[in-house]
């Protein structure tokens, strides 16, 4: 499946128009506003940080997806202020915004979702925004390169922007999926259900991923897609350990394709499409982590559960000695099973297995005698390699994405205020 900033015209789903302007947040000037906007409102499923310290948006869009029954009108984006931390004054200034979009879109208040990315602590200047909305207006289009747009405004300290996309046959129609999302640095998302979904708990720059489609979906099963796919991917992700308190999945559907998902048939076509995509959209993001230099697979078996596997992985991915060891291309297998000891589930040390690539590095639990130190090193040279570790346990198991930790992502972090 093609990841593109500008996608081929064809892949535009049909009932949603996109801009992107410089309100004036961003110190360097460049686009740091923008909103999708649906030609009538639409149907709209979402997960949200499960951190417990959450930005304004978080409140407001959570609390207008309930006011709304799932409908979402517009959505509003901006970039180089997360609006957290704010209190009374941050929620008062998101909803300012969202009723002078309403105001100048001629929609309802609960029908605006909002959006921030940036620094914490700092009160958004509500201001801007609202005088920046007539320049939204004049710049909404259906195109791709006004998604573009869009899709460049929302990023923070991503390199590129990051978009995917998917297509599906339903009865002789055709369906189209649009994704794009931001995300560098604080990521290891733990998305919740949003206010319509059944509340499952599921695992874990600010993450913002944003979804269109011109098919026809109702919420309960929006719901449920939305959960299974982000479960598999964004969830399935880390960069730095660090959840933000902004991450935002949201997903919205015009029907403007004049077909439905509701047969067997098509829903697990449009799983699979919406699966693909998010998954593509998750691993661009770790692809252009902060200072990255190593994109790792990491696969997870024969855990008791899927559950413990996760665990494991999340373990692995976060531990700095790990990620030193990848950044300097060291394969010190030693700090893997280390992470994996302290992971917090059943293990028994003597049964694990490891392999870098097809390399067999450990057999149960020591040494590999096919160990080669010089094609183990020369494999974790490579930009992108996997790392397979079984437990032999069970059938539990997990696919996970994350990177090195590089003396880049200090320098980047270290005066991020400044």
């Amino acid at each position: 499946m093609p990841d593109t900033a500008l996608v081929p015209a064809a892949a535009m789903p049909l009932g949603f128009r996109f801009a992107a302007t410089r309100a004036g947040i961003k110190a360097s000037g460049r686009l740091d506003f923008a909103c999708a906007i649906a030609d009538e409102p639409v149907s709209a499923a979402a997960m949200f940080t499960s951190n417990q310290v959450v930005a304004a948006p978080i409140t407001v869009g959570r609390r207008h997806l309930e006011q709304s029954g799932g409908r979402v009108r517009a959505v509003l984006v901006n970039a180089g202020n997360a609006n957290c931390a704010t209190g009374q004054a941050g929620l008062d200034a998101c909803e300012r915004v969202c009723a002078a979009a309403a105001a100048h879109f001629g929609c309802a208040q609960e029908t605006v979702i909002p959006s921030s990315t940036g620094i914490i602590g700092v009160l958004l200047p509500a201001e801007k925004l609202v005088a920046a909305l007539p320049a939204l207006d004049a710049a909404l289009g259906p195109t791709a390169e006004h998604f573009a747009q869009f899709a460049t405004a929302i990023m923070t300290t991503d390199t590129r922007a990051k978009t995917a996309y998917a297509s599906i046959d339903v009865e002789g129609k055709t369906v189209r999926l649009l994704g794009t999302t931001k995300g560098a640095g604080m990521i290891q998302p733990k998305l919740t259900a949003g206010p319509h979904a059944t509340p499952h708990a599921v695992p874990h720059a600010t993450m913002l991923a944003y979804l269109f489609t011109d098919a026809a979906i109702g919420r309960e099963n929006m719901d449920r897609l939305l959960h299974e796919a982000v479960n598999e991917s964004f969830n399935r992700i880390s960069i730095d350990g660090d959840t933000s308190t902004n991450d935002t999945v949201l997903l919205m559907a015009s029907g403007r394709s004049g077909e439905s998902i509701e047969s067997a048939e098509a829903t697990a076509a449009f799983r699979a499409a919406l699966r693909d995509v998010c998954i593509s959209l998750a691993k661009q993001m770790v692809a252009d982590g902060e200072g990255v230099e190593h994109v790792v697979e990491l696969v997870v078996a024969g855990a008791e559960s899927d559950e413990d596997a996760l665990k494991i992985a999340r373990s692995i991915a976060n531990s700095p000695l790990v990620k030193t060891a990848w950044a300097g291309s060291d394969p010190n297998w030693g700090r893997i099973l280390a992470a994996t000891g302290y992971a917090g589930v059943p293990i028994d040390p003597a049964r694990i297995s490891l392999h870098f690539g097809e390399l067999e590095i450990c057999r149960d639990g020591g040494l590999s005698p096919s160990f080669d130190e010089t094609a183990a090193h020369a494999l974790l040279q490579q930009r992108e390699f996997a790392i397979r570790l079984d437990l032999h346990l069970g059938s539990g198991r997990c696919r996970f994405w994350t990177c090195d930790l590089t003396t880049e992502y200090v320098k980047i972090n270290a005066d991020y205020s400044t």
